[in-house]
């Protein structure tokens, strides 16, 4: 088996969420992104570039993302919301639980940044409950890659 392992370098695990993002809106038009001002951070420029259409900046604005996303799933799109794994998950539980988890839509929350990895930006930017928050609502899968070619 790993004389098929193809090694990638040291490419980071967000590098493979916009990678991976960008390659599935190739094949999916219904694919949309959403980013709460870290569009540098989550490396979607190139999905971005090439469907400025399908893109939605809301700022820092966490819960309205999410909001915002289930409303689009309710239409027949497929949100992916990104951010830092404290803003997607514990800042916007509430929003998670009613408006995704318990109406069953089919938005996918992508977080980075999860544990202490932002240790330099103090507790405020840090999560350790993310995963136990997400695991115990109605319907939520939670998938933690390990590194970029399992996120992309």
């Amino acid at each position: 088996m790993l004389d098929k392992y193809i090694s990638t370098g040291k490419k980071a695990t967000r590098d493979g969420f916009g990678a991976g993002v960008f390659e599935a809106s190739k094949k999916n038009e219904d694919i949309v992104v959403l980013c709460a001002d870290l569009v540098g951070s989550l490396k979607i420029s190139k999905f971005i570039e090439s469907y400025p259409e399908r893109f939605f900046q809301v700022g820092i604005a966490e819960a309205n993302m999410i909001g915002i996303a289930a409303g689009l799933a309710t239409s027949g799109k497929i949100p992916y919301t990104t951010t830092f794994a404290n803003f997607s998950t514990g800042r916007v539980y509430d929003q998670i639980r009613q408006s995704v988890a318990y109406s069953h839509k089919n938005v996918k929350i992508c977080a980075s940044h999860a544990g202490l990895t932002l240790g330099e930006d103090g507790a405020t930017h840090q999560i350790l409950e993310d995963i136990g928050l997400m695991k115990m609502l109605p319907g939520m899968t939670v998938i933690n890659p390990c590194d970029y070619n399992q996120t992309k």
